[in-house]
């Protein structure tokens, strides 16, 4: 499963979008992060800006 590193996430929203199961959300923080839903086909990888996303 990708994750969203919250040190580097800048809040931007980028990734949200790109997930086609909606797996992704804003956080308490105004961060983004990834629910257990995640499919693991990085889409969402590509579209940060920041390169705050990885796969573990």
């Amino acid at each position: 499963m990708h994750v969203i590193d919250q040190d580097t996430c800048i809040g931007c929203g980028a990734c949200e979008g790109t997930c086609p199961v909606g797996a992704i959300a804003a956080n308490d923080e105004g961060k983004f992060s990834i629910n257990d839903t995640c499919i693991d086909c990085g889409a969402c990888a590509g579209g940060c800006p920041v390169g705050a996303i990885s796969g573990e």
